[in-house]
């Protein structure tokens, strides 16, 4: 077994690895993710795997998640170049608010149906609600619009749904994640869960990144000081700060960060949309987000060889199986009648909910409160996302191609 300065040459071809892989399989219906996976999985054969498992390390799983998340977050919202609105937004709405309680509801009822008591049943439904800005690059916009086009709106219908529903969902699980929590312990009546964890964190979380995007954005673009205008002196670690002094203000306050990070990125963009500073700033948080995906899909390989899937039974393959093929699909499907997507691009956009990072983050922070079936929730949901990287995965690729060509044609 490997360890010790030997996992430094392991970390070095890695990242080797990460930076040869996107354009070696670009050709091909293999994303990165899969070929990362994989390769924790060949990983874990020959480093010690005692420590690296999210049952043994819940702490470093969460924040090591955590940190995933909220730096794709930032990268997410520095890319969307159309202007949060209600009209504009409207694919984005029917996602959250209509597809994600539906399939929370959906998957809620098969476990109870399957034998899971009603709080476990609901906490890997919403553990696996939100859909990930992580994994999901393959089929999101790919950057920030500068220059003359700056205010030109997306043109991929399907690519600006998965991307803004991405940035959102995360943060608005939340309520839901602790619903459960809640009925497991009986620690907070339906009002108060209403009053604070679905409407108090939800403000606080857009009030936050609101104020701070607004601040920042005239600060790096137009502040009187010029060694205060961040735009001028090109320092894209702008990004990194932000993205972390927005999340932990939040936190302290006990809002919810993932919307903050999200809507002050959004906000962001929004202070000049123009400028090219902003392309800078993106690149910056892609190769960040590029590092931390690599590192969590590396250790979730790791973990599967270690026996993170060894307490899967049935119900849990079910589940997972539903959600990925048939849950996600349709109540994405129904949400989206009459939304304006041709069929094609509706049913895209419904199966592509992909799950990832996200849920290990979620499963991390509350796996405490449900410890007898700890071990049987992270196998469900490390089943659940290797499933959803291998599949959409292998189906991103020629879809979205598929997608591009129709659009091309009718243009």
């Amino acid at each position: 077994m490997i360890n010790g300065d030997g996992l430094y040459l392991v970390a070095g071809l890695a990242l080797l690895l990460g930076a040869v892989l996107p354009r070696l399989l670009s050709r091909y219906a293999v994303s990165a993710p899969i070929a990362f996976l994989g390769g924790g999985m060949l990983l874990g054969l020959v480093v010690d795997r005692s420590h690296l498992s999210p049952i043994a390390e819940p702490e470093l799983t969460k924040h090591l998640a955590e940190l995933t998340v909220i730096i794709a977050l930032m990268g997410v919202g520095l890319a969307i170049d159309r202007p949060i609105s209600l009209l504009h937004w409207g694919v984005t709405w029917r996602l959250l608010f209509i597809a994600m309680p539906a399939g929370v509801a959906a998957l809620t009822g098969v476990g109870w149906l399957l034998g899971l008591a009603p709080a476990t049943a609901l906490l890997i439904a919403a553990v696996l609600a939100p859909t990930d800005p992580v994994l999901a690059s393959d089929v999101q916009v790919g950057g920030p619009t500068t220059g003359e086009d700056a205010e030109l709106d997306e043109e991929d219908e399907v690519r600006f749904a998965l991307t803004s529903e991405a940035g959102l969902n995360d943060g608005l699980a939340a309520p839901l994640v602790y619903l459960a929590v809640f009925l497991a312990t009986k620690s907070l009546s339906p009002v108060e869960w209403i009053a604070w964890d679905v409407v108090g964190k939800t403000v606080i979380g857009v009030a936050v990144g609101f104020g701070a995007g607004w601040l920042l954005g005239r600060m790096t673009f137009s502040a009187q000081a010029h060694s205060l205008r961040l735009a001028d002196s090109r320092e894209p670690v702008l990004a990194l700060a932000m993205t972390l002094g927005v999340y932990g203000l939040t936190e302290v306050l006990h809002g919810y960060g993932f919307i903050a990070v999200f809507v002050a990125a959004l906000t962001l963009r929004a202070a000049e949309r123009s400028h090219d500073f902003h392309n800078e700033l993106h690149d910056f948080i892609g190769e960040l987000e590029h590092i931390l995906t690599w590192g969590v899909l590396l250790l979730l390989g790791v973990a599967v060889t270690a026996g993170l899937l060894a307490p899967l039974t049935w119900t849990g393959v079910l589940i997972g199986v539903l959600l990925v093929v048939v849950v996600r699909p349709i109540v994405g499907r129904l949400s989206l009648v009459r939304s304006g997507l041709s069929r094609t691009e509706a049913w895209a956009t419904a199966a592509f909910g992909v799950r990832g990072v996200s849920s290990i983050y979620y499963l991390a922070a509350v796996g405490i409160h449900f410890h007898e079936e700890l071990p049987w929730l992270w196998a469900t949901v490390g089943f659940t996302v290797v499933l959803s990287v291998v599949v959409h995965g292998v189906a991103a690729t020629p879809l979205m191609r598929m997608l591009d060509l129709r659009r091309d044609r009718s243009s």
